[in-house]
């Protein structure tokens, strides 16, 4: 069965870090491209961060130079390390895998082309 858990969500004040991490079984984690995305209350569910299998990696404009994703795929897990958290980052954040390829100029920021999702893991950030 696929499973892909998050974990390290909780309450920060404005400037500090948190690292969040998902843990994948029940596939070939090392085949998957994997992303973060976040999805507030009422709006729809946007891309934070993603890797594709051949290491690339692809950023929201809003986060770019503060948060950086990363996999171990020797641990099947991914993270996303995130700092000089603002109060906009604020959300439901969810882990991704999907089997589908990417090429250069190619984003992989789109939650359509994902297979599996976690059950995603609560980020506060106070002002």
């Amino acid at each position: 069965q696929v499973q892909l858990v998050e974990s390290g969500g909780g309450s920060v004040q404005a400037g500090g870090s948190l690292r969040l991490s998902c843990a994948a079984s029940g596939f070939t984690f090392s085949r998957y491209s994997m992303g973060w995305f976040r999805q507030a209350s009422g709006e729809e569910r946007e891309g934070v961060a993603c890797i594709v299998t051949y290491g690339s990696t692809g950023y929201a404009e809003s986060v770019k130079g503060r948060f950086t994703i990363s996999r171990d795929n020797a641990n099947n897990t991914l993270y996303l390390q995130m700092n000089s958290l603002k109060p906009e980052d604020a959300t439901m954040y969810y882990c991704a895998a999907s089997k589908a390829p990417w090429f250069s100029g190619v984003s992989c920021l789109s939650p359509s082309a994902y297979n599996y999702w976690g059950q995603g893991t609560q980020v506060t950030v106070s002002s």
